[in-house]
């Protein structure tokens, strides 16, 4: 009995084993990219493309582990901040080289630096970077470290190089030399792009087997979401990163085994009002949205349970506030969405003045409580949700109007004439920290959407918010910070600048074909651990 149950315990390790090597077995996946690419120069990347391309073939210093949220060894297998949080050192693995097999060293790392922060390239990672005025210095020391002195502090300072593409300083195929799991092959302008494995990526599995696993991604250049998913359902393509509810809809009926819903995302939807004081705007109106009565009001006439339910198909939650639950760490657990209470908003209305009568709000003057909404025209969903918005208002009184706009159009007059009356648009975040809603929430910032750039503050709430980014921004200590951040979330909480409607769900689709997909809620979704994905050997053969 022993020796039978030992034998069927032995095939089933074989056939595990067998399994698992089959599903390792190299071959090429395949997704669509919804532009080409407009640079493969990863410190200038920008758009979705480009930063796609730098996901997969920039080897960085340290890693955002996008399922956990922590901060993981990449290149450097140890860092210190000191000198008040204005210097990094970096310890580097030794014996690694580019793809083109050009040594890694601590000379690539400064290069790298002085490249980034180059103020004649321009580039949008080193942005992140710049926290004053003057130089940032960079300094090789032996035993493979590098030292980087900036001008300032800067909270959060390692995480920032999650984003930072080491470089090589002399290897002549310049930045198509990477340190990444995959290098770009072929490049077909306008049609395709193949990554091929990078032989000298230095990473290997527990198992001492080289990663990664696939041997070549190749990325279609696909604008049409429904060709992309008659792609996906036909099986010539493995994934799709990020769909929204109508599609995702579409993939459960079809194959639920290939649907992932991870849960809310770090976006978000919301409406604001425009409080710019030179604005053309009829003086009465200018009081009713500045008025926090108003603006609280205005929040609890929206049910933005319906919002998630109807418009999301049930794949969106009602939004607290800047930052969405999604981000573990910053997120101020101590709120809670505002609740859809339209007898309380007219009580609010009443505190000012307003008057509400024969199913018709009035101001205190007597005028008749109408305003318009402007959004992008072709957006369904925020159509849908500005009529729902609409319909909400009504059982206050009020007329909200909806007007569509094609996007130049609607970015020339929130951000040039100022003549709008309310916006609603969506808020993409992509960093965890802070210190990356800066331009949002600083008073004399560009995007302080509402009221952009003050000389002063206008109120002494946004003075408040001002005194806590600027405080969390310029102190090491994560307890400190998070406590000044949670205070920021509590006054946009109360005074509503912004009103949160809902955070949409971080939806994607994978075929059953890749093995070892986690998908999550930050960016990039589907293939943050791209060189822990393998394909079935049947795939893997056929490709």
């Amino acid at each position: 009995m022993k020796k039978i149950l030992a034998f069927v315990f032995l095939i089933i390790l074989i056939a595990f084993a067998s399994t698992n090597l089959l599903a390792q077995a190299g071959g090429e996946l395949h997704f669509c990219l919804r532009s080409e690419p407009k640079t493969l120069n990863p410190l200038l990347a920008a758009d979705d493309a480009s930063e796609t391309i730098r996901y997969l073939t920039g080897g960085v210093l340290v890693r955002v582990n996008r399922l956990t949220q922590e901060l993981e060894r990449d290149l450097a297998t140890s860092w210190k901040i000191t000198n008040g949080g204005k210097t990094i050192t970096f310890q580097l693995r030794d014996g690694l080289r580019f793809s083109d097999g050009t040594p890694f060293s601590a000379d690539d790392v400064a290069f790298t630096m002085q490249q980034l922060m180059d103020p004649a390239l321009h580039s949008p990672t080193g942005d992140a970077f710049r926290s004053s005025e003057g130089k940032v210095e960079t300094e090789v020391l032996p035993k493979n470290r590098v030292r980087i002195t900036f001008p300032a502090p800067i909270a959060g300072l390692d995480r920032l190089f999650d984003q930072v593409a080491v470089m090589s300083a002399k290897s002549p195929q310049k930045e198509m030399a990477v340190l990444g799991p995959y290098y770009v092959g072929e490049n077909k302008a306008g049609s395709y792009l193949i990554l091929k494995r990078n032989p000298n990526y230095w990473e290997k599995d527990p198992a001492g087997r080289p990663l990664p696993y696939i041997e070549s991604v190749r990325l279609d250049i696909q604008q049409n979401r429904d060709i992309e998913m008659l792609r996906l359902t036909r099986g010539e393509i493995h994934f799709i990163n990020s769909l929204d509810a109508e599609y995702f809809d579409k993939v459960v009926a079809q194959d639920p085994s290939m649907a992932h819903d991870a849960g809310a995302s770090l976006d978000s939807e919301e409406m604001w009002f425009n409080q710019v004081a030179n604005s053309p705007l009829p003086s009465y109106k200018k009081a009713w949205f500045t008025s926090t009565n108003f603006r609280r009001a205005i929040s609890e006439a929206i049910n933005r349970e319906d919002l998630a339910r109807i418009v999301f198909r049930g794949h969106a939650r009602p939004a607290v506030g800047p930052v969405s639950p999604a981000n573990k760490f910053w997120f101020n657990a101590k709120l809670q969405a505002h609740p859809f209470d339209q007898k309380s908003a007219l009580q609010r209305l009443a505190q000012d003045g307003f008057r509400y009568q024969d199913g018709v709000l009035h101001d205190h003057d007597g005028h008749v409580v109408e305003f318009s909404v402007i959004t992008n025209a072709g957006n369904k969903y925020r159509e849908r949700m500005a009529t729902m918005i609409q319909q909400d208002l009504s059982g206050v009184g009020i007329k909200l109007n909806v007007v569509t706009l094609d996007f130049p159009s609607l970015i020339e007059r929130i951000t040039r004439t100022f003549d709008y009356e309310a916006c609603l648009l969506g808020l993409v975040n992509d960093e965890l920290d802070p210190n990356a809603q800066m331009t949002v929430w600083l008073s004399s910032a560009d995007s302080h959407q509402w009221n952009p750039s003050q000389k002063t503050p206008t109120t002494a709430w946004e003075a408040e918010i001002d005194k806590l980014m600027r405080a969390q921004a310029s102190t090491l200590d994560p307890k400190k910070r998070k406590e000044d951040f949670d205070k920021v979330q509590e006054i946009a909480w109360q005074q509503e600048p912004f009103i949160y409607l809902v955070n949409k769900n971080a939806l994607s689709a994978v075929s059953p074909a890749v093995h070892n997909a986690h998908p999550v809620v930050l960016r990039p979704q589907v293939y943050w651990n791209i060189d822990q994905l393998s394909l079935t050997n049947e795939v893997a053969r056929n490709r």
